[in-house]
């Protein structure tokens, strides 16, 4: 990842009361929303279950990838808790107790504590800590991928100390934006060749179209996404072809 080059940002969303249903993200939502607020944007995400086997083949594939990568839970102390090793044995690494994680353990508990909280500190070798302002129990760094609890009141602030601290220099506040236009009466297959056209002539950007029916009409939802100024070039031109061919469209808000 060169220095002038905005990552690829991705989420782990872990746990089997997610996957059941017993729990309902809400990770999801506020990645994106911290990552807009710094002009970055979520490229990916998944779901996994505490299934060891899984978990360690997905962690393989996403620290093959190189992107920055946010996991949210399995990282507590109890035996259903398994993406400490899934991490460690994904990388090739061994666990091993944090020094520094410890000596927190401690400050935060008392030397009693530490025992019946060790293992939630025993990180993959060479992994750096992750401050959690909560109760102090650390979170990881290995690869580009930031391992933070399954708790949103420890995790979000410690997803956002990893923006600030580790990825300030790839904020982009203001560079990128959305701009979008909703077509009435019109179908996709009417407007898929005006699509393929905008998605030739503008290879950087991301072209949308989320179509939805609102009686008597079809309408969709044409969406634009990229650089500042090339959005504005694109829009402008898009405005144009659709006044060329007579069709119906108000912008957003």
């Amino acid at each position: 990842m060169s220095p002038q080059s905005t990552p690829r940002f991705g989420a782990i969303i872990i746990g089997d009361e997610i996957l059941s249903g017993k729990r309902q993200d809400k990770h999801m939502r506020t990645v994106i929303e911290l990552l807009a607020a710094r002009g970055l944007e979520l490229a990916w995400a998944r779901y996994l279950g505490d299934d060891p086997a899984i978990l360690t083949q997905n962690l393989r594939e996403t620290f093959a990838q190189g992107h920055v990568v946010f996991s949210f839970g399995g990282i507590g102390g109890t035996p259903d808790d398994r993406t400490r090793h899934c991490a460690a044995e994904a990388a090739g690494l061994s666990l091993e107790a944090h020094p520094e994680g410890l000596r927190l353990l401690e400050e935060q508990f008392g030397p009693e504590g530490v025992d019946r909280r060790r293992r939630m500190v025993e990180f993959p070798a060479g992994a750096e800590l992750i401050p959690n302002p909560v109760n102090r129990v650390p979170g990881f760094s290995l690869q580009r991928h930031h391992f933070v609890p399954g708790f949103p009141n420890m995790a979000w602030p410690m997803v956002e100390w990893v923006l600030d601290a580790l990825y300030a220099d790839r904020h982009a506040v203001g560079s990128r934006k959305e701009e979008t236009v909703t077509v009435i009466g019109v179908r996709e297959s009417d407007m898929t060749p005006v699509l393929e056209d905008f998605t030739t002539r503008y290879p950087a950007l991301r072209v949308s179209c989320l179509p939805r029916w609102c009686p008597p009409d079809y309408e969709l939802e044409l969406g634009l996404t990229g650089d500042v100024g090339e959005v504005d070039r694109a829009m402008s031109e898009l405005r144009a072809e659709l006044d060329g061919k007579g069709w119906r469209y108000r912008d957003a808000g």
